[in-house]
Order: structure tokens, then sequence, then C-alpha cells
């Protein structure tokens, strides 16, 4: 495990922490250690997300009445 730096006591939901510690010890890491990368995930995705939504924000906005009425009119719907 990397450099420790903070601690912290989490409450997890019995039957998920007996699957937590399952899967550390057949994956061979530390429940620590599995919860720092599911962490980082999680915030890599809003990372993304957050970029994935500046690069669109210059994009017109078409209400959701409107695009029902085009794909009315185009026969979609």
């Amino acid at each position: 495990m990397g450099e420790l730096s903070k601690r912290s006591t989490v409450y997890f939901e019995e039957n998920l922490h007996q699957a937590l510690k399952i899967k550390a010890a057949i994956s061979h890491q530390s429940v620590s250690e599995m919860v720092n990368e599911a962490v980082r995930h999680l915030l890599n995705e809003d990372q993304e997300d957050i970029l994935s939504f500046n690069q669109r924000e210059s994009e017109p906005v078409v209400s959701y009445e409107t695009l029902l009425d085009e794909l009315k009119a185009d026969g979609k719907i």
C-alpha cells in the first residue's frame, strides 16, 4: 500500500463488508487499498464527466417538448 496520510472510519453494510474482506483476501490487497482504488475510480469518472460537460456547454439547448415535437414531425414517434 502507498503512503498513508489520513485515517478514517467507514461503516459498511454487513454483507458489503463481508464481500469486501473476501475479495481483499483473494486479491491479496488490503481493504484500504481496495477502498482507495474505488474512490480514485469514482473521482476519475467525475473528472471525465466534467470534461465532457465543459466540451459540450456551447451546444444549443433543446427543450424536451421541442425534441418530442421534432420526433413527431419526423415520424419517429
